[in-house]
């Protein structure tokens, strides 16, 4: 090969002299750099050069590397919700739960990748669709794009929110079990008082609260004779503060009980329950008395339902359970205050007579 040739200055070819000398010659480019063969211009060398010249076969272009989000993506706008103060005020289960659907939207044919901005309702009411198999997932799914897109305007990200005018499906579950009579009859029978298991069930019974509550229930919160206190959920963006009475049935059950200071229901190892340990505690317990289909949310279901028999309205059994609005009250309670305005038109049909 002609001199001229092998003095070619070709781009990216750098030499090194090691110390006996000898120039080697390398490819260097972006950090990237391997050994060609000499001398520079041989048939050799050109192979070399060539073949480290060639991009990697698997090299992607950069808007499509795994975990770069793109600006203005769909979850470019997640990513900005999560830093938010909106996303800061929400409990840990509740953004555990959000950013689990929101990330399972994102991975459905790509949506993540998408510009949020040409999201459309018929979009999101397409997704709902191919969820009806179960719509309560599908349900959260809108609800939570609505949450999103909430911020998204608040924020100056977006103009108008494609979820708002998306409808709910209609959902023919009734939600938890509520207990009967019969079965909270069976739980005691297994699980006497003195038990934690009883100390439970009385504390769910009596009080209507959830299970985020029962578990940091402690004797700080008993004020003459009332449970004075903050309910758990929504407790950083809207406080729901309730004072209940405690009952003699319930404070007999607390006296008899093994029950610690700051929280009257404790593990086997005297500690205090977590919420969800306490959950998996009550499933063990509602097992070991042979009802599977019972669970600690039942019990909040049964306490409203026991309140409307008695005559309670929806506001006096809100003050108890600590609803906000009367729409899922009275989705507990249907069946328990139709017997109660049955009874009634009973008894003025006959005058005073009780139902038998």
């Amino acid at each position: 090969m002609p001199e001229d040739s092998m003095k070619m200055r070709l781009k990216y070819v750098v030499e090194d002299t090691d110390r006996h000398g000898n120039v080697r010659l390398y490819y260097r480019r972006n950090g990237h750099k391997v050994r060609l063969r000499g001398p520079a211009g041989s048939p050799e060398f050109l192979a070399d050069y060539r073949a480290a010249s060639r991009p990697p076969k698997d090299t992607k272009p950069k808007s499509e590397r795994p975990g770069r989000v793109l600006p203005g993506s769909f979850k470019w706008l997640c990513a900005q919700y999560y830093k938010s103060a909106m996303w800061a005020e929400l409990d840990p289960k509740t953004q555990m739960t959000r950013r689990r659907i929101l990330e399972r939207f994102a991975q459905h044919k790509g949506n993540g990748d998408k510009p949020y901005k040409l999201m459309l309702p018929r979009h999101i009411r397409t997704r709902r669709d191919e969820m009806i198999a179960t719509p309560e997932a599908a349900n959260s799914l809108v609800k939570v794009l609505r949450q999103l897109f909430r911020f998204a305007l608040r924020y100056d990200h977006h103009d108008f929110n494609p979820a708002a005018d998306v409808e709910l499906l209609r959902s023919n579950s009734e939600g938890y079990h509520s207990w009967t009579l019969a079965e909270i009859e069976q739980f005691e029978e297994k699980h006497p008082i003195g038990t934690t298991a009883r100390l439970a069930l009385a504390l769910a019974l009596y009080t209507g609260q959830r299970r985020s509550d029962l578990v940091q229930f402690g004797r700080q919160h008993v004020q003459k004779g009332w449970l004075v206190f903050t309910q758990h959920k929504g407790r950083n963006r809207h406080p729901v503060k309730l004072e209940i009475p405690i009952i003699p049935e319930l404070q007999r059950i607390i006296d008899a009980s093994p029950a610690g200071d700051l929280t009257f229901l404790r593990t086997d190892y005297g500690r205090p329950f977590t919420n969800n340990g306490f959950g998996n505690k009550v499933r063990k317990w509602c097992d070991d008395a042979g009802l599977p289909h019972c669970s600690i949310h039942g019990l909040r279901k049964a306490a409203a339902a026991r309140l409307a028999e008695l005559g309670c309205t929806e506001f006096e059994i809100m003050a108890i359970t600590g609803h906000q609005t009367s729409k899922e009250v009275t989705r507990y309670t249907k069946a328990a205050s139709q017997r109660t305005r049955a009874e009634a038109a009973f008894r003025k049909m006959t005058g005073g007579t009780e139902a038998g």
